[in-house]
């Protein structure tokens, strides 16, 4: 029975994943292509002669493969925390291929359905350890609060990025998003799913702790990207990572109920 659940989970992911790149072309290539047009150029407010330019340190550059930036930011779609300040590879680029010699649209569907994979073996898990099982009835609201743990609420801190953007340090990004998801994660499942007020007093805590403490900013928050083209970017990040979070909800509940507790 664990097995099936299992082959049924990943069966919803890749169909997902699938889901995810196509949205992702229709409306965060357009946004990340624009984006990268501003990439190296200097920002307007901050705009010197050549000469008197200062030297900027390597981790203060742009925050996104220059061979790649549409690879790294599709995947801030699905994270808000990307490989920013990754510049050391940028004589790397190779035409045409970003990812063992695969194409943009190549690695992006690749890492959608991995990615896809591993959220829906996460869902079955939960939905194993805690006994609440997934089903179609239910999928859209576990895929609801997936997205919550996982996007919304660590976008309150911090929200995603297109290339140019300025960012904190990477690694104390991801362990503030870790954190924030783990915490959200339970803090949700004790106000939906426990009665008792302690419980549920606990869970506000828990969702609260993160925020209260505050996620890494940058230093230097100026940037040639226009601000209207990020706060679009992270609208259309955070609308279509909920559409494929209800999407795998409900593909998942459907396969469930269909194989597994049909039999």
């Amino acid at each position: 029975m664990i097995v099936k659940t299992l082959l049924a989970a990943i069966v919803a992911g890749l169909i997902a994943g699938v889901f995810m790149t196509a949205a992702q072309e229709w409306r965060i290539t357009p946004l990340i292509l624009h984006a990268e047009e501003f990439e190296g150029e200097a920002p307007a407010a901050t705009e010197q002669p050549a000469a008197e330019q200062p030297a900027t340190p390597d981790h203060q550059q742009h925050s996104s493969l220059s061979g790649a930036p549409t690879f790294a930011a599709m995947l801030s779609a699905l994270s808000p925390i990307t490989p920013a300040y990754a510049h050391e590879h940028e004589g790397e680029h190779e035409e045409g291929g970003i990812m063992f010699g695969m194409s943009r649209f190549s690695g992006t569907l690749a890492a959608n359905l991995v990615t896809g994979a591993g959220f829906s073996l996460l869902l079955a898990g939960i939905s194993l350890v805690i006994g609440y099982p997934l089903t179609l009835a239910n999928g859209a609201l576990w895929g609801a609060f997936g997205w919550l743990a996982v996007h919304l609420l660590p976008a309150i801190g911090l929200p995603p990025e297109l290339p140019g953007f300025p960012a904190a340090e990477l690694g104390d990004r991801q362990a503030w998003w870790g954190a924030t998801v783990l915490l959200s994660a339970a803090g949700l499942y004790l106000l939906a799913l426990r009665r008792e007020i302690v419980a549920k007093l606990a869970g506000l805590a828990l969702v609260a702790a993160p925020h209260l403490y505050g996620a890494p900013q940058p230093l230097d928050i100026s940037s040639n990207v226009p601000a209207v083209l990020g706060a679009e970017f992270a609208v259309a990040a955070l609308a279509t990572t909920l559409a494929f979070w209800i999407v795998l909800g409900i593909v998942s509940g459907f396969i469930n109920d269909r194989f597994l507790t049909a039999n």
